[in-house]
């Protein structure tokens, strides 16, 4: 399926333990992509988790619809600015198929006002033929938003917080915050 994608130690992958449903096996890749992941989700991002994304990939969740390196990477990089606490509660994969699906359950403290979300969701990560990710999409109780005024303010955000959130250019920029 894939070709020559890194071992989630080159990557410095934190999440090495993928739970999976009964019956659920992965691949080796599958298991390095489901990992950077769930370190993403975790607001831990870093330039060679995001080198496992093709450059026109898509992230969307409820509240953006990132599509392009520039416009994803600092979607990643931003949950490092927006929350002073991200805490994994569970995850599981329930399909090793394409798209991989995986049930997660994150919270989140928001910095400067110490407010506690739980979010439920359903990540559905789409892969092209070489492995890489061609799109993310987080499904908040499993769902996304479908309507013209909702997406338009989705694609605001995905272009507004590049402007706000800087993306390492290389490996020191990205060493220097810890990742």
């Amino acid at each position: 399926m894939s070709i020559g994608i890194p071992s989630t130690s080159t990557l410095n992958i934190e999440t090495k333990d993928v739970q999976t449903a009964p019956g659920i096996t992965l691949s080796q890749e599958q298991q390095t992509v489901v990992g950077s992941i769930l370190d993403l989700f975790a607001g831990r991002p870093s330039l060679p988790k995001l080198a496992l994304w093709r450059d026109d990939a898509t992230f969307a969740d409820p509240l953006t619809i990132a599509t392009g390196r520039d416009r994803y990477a600092a979607q990643w990089y931003g949950l490092q600015s927006a929350f002073s606490e991200i805490e994994r509660l569970h995850h599981q994969v329930k399909d090793a198929g394409n798209p991989i699906l995986l049930d997660l359950k994150t919270r989140y403290v928001i910095k400067g006002i110490n407010k506690e979300q739980t979010i439920q969701s359903v990540v559905a990560i789409h892969l092209d033929d070489q492995g890489k990710i061609s799109k993310v999409e987080d499904k908040w109780d499993g769902k996304l938003p479908d309507g013209a005024i909702s997406n338009a303010f989705r694609h605001l955000n995905a272009v507004t917080v590049p402007k706000i959130i800087s993306v390492p250019k290389n490996a020191e920029e990205d060493a220097k915050r810890g990742n």
